[in-house]
């Protein structure tokens, strides 16, 4: 049996310990500095059955917690908005989270939502960051660069005779949601979305007449490990953290986007940011 000396012994170790030392340190210079703004661009085919015929390949850009705040940066800013406009949108939805914590960066996030523009309009819901002690400052940024704030309502997009319904709540967890005040009217056959920051409340709609539910809050958990995933995702975003989801024994489907910022830690690993581009189809 080969034997090592004792300096042998500690020449490896101090080999291996410096290969871990330079790994840890690169995973922490890429996931500071790198993913965060290393934006994915994702398309997503989603078939609604009750879709109006007018309305198929109907397409939305789908995007959330922007966190505007301390780590973000203008460049990253200007990259969002291209690739927006560049995906010539049918529609835009912004389902929460505008700002990170502090209100002194509103004219940033109001600079960029005023350089989107859809044919069928923009529309946003407000999240959980929002509502604590931003919301006026939030819903009256977003409203002056062109978006509507669905508060506990909904809207009508109209191609000919088809209709498609477009409804928003209030934030679930914190805010004041209303879901019936949100639906009241619209026909127990008609095809509707729902912006709903917060995606695990889905399991509190999937009886109601909704066809698809946009959120975000979870930002996929930001930092995922190989084998492991998520190391943690936010209260009522673990159960449909990341992607699309079928409800069982529902009609009822779910995307949850993982988010364009960062919060409480400025880091993403393996969860890059996302800015989802959907295709409806009927």
């Amino acid at each position: 049996m080969n034997t090592i000396s004792r300096r042998q012994f500690l020449q490896k170790s101090a080999q291996v310990t410096l290969g871990l030392l330079g790994t840890a340190g690169a995973s922490g210079i890429y996931s500071h500095w790198i993913e965060p703004y290393w934006l994915e661009i994702k398309y997503v085919d989603i078939t609604l059955p009750r879709l109006p015929p007018a309305f198929d390949r109907f397409r939305i850009v789908h995007f959330s917690d922007l966190h505007q705040g301390v780590y973000s940066k203008p460049q990253a800013l200007t990259e969002l908005a291209q690739q927006i406009q560049h995906v010539n949108p049918d529609l835009i939805c912004f389902t929460g989270d505008l700002l990170d914590h502090s209100a002194d960066y509103i004219s940033e996030a109001v600079a960029l939502c005023s350089q989107l523009r859809a044919p069928f309009g923009q529309y946003a819901v407000l999240g959980n960051h929002d509502a604590f002690g931003t919301r006026k400052v939030v819903t009256k940024g977003l409203t002056q660069s062109g978006f509507h704030v669905l508060h506990n309502e909904h809207i009508v997009l109209t191609q000919g005779t088809d209709k498609l319904y477009i409804a928003g709540i209030d934030d679930p967890w914190v805010g004041k949601a209303d879901i019936a005040q949100a639906l009241l009217h619209i026909p127990e056959e008609a095809c509707t979305i729902l912006l709903a920051h917060e995606p695990d409340f889905a399991d509190d709609f999937c009886k109601l007449p909704i066809d698809l539910q946009l959120s975000g809050h979870s930002h996929g958990g930001q930092v995922r490990l190989p084998f492991v995933g998520a190391l943690y995702t936010p209260p009522h975003g673990s159960k449909y953290s990341s992607g699309l989801y079928q409800l069982p024994n529902s009609q009822l489907q779910v995307y949850t986007t993982r988010g364009i910022g960062v919060t409480r830690m400025p880091v993403r690993f393996n969860c890059r940011p996302e800015l989802t581009v959907i295709t409806l189809h009927s």
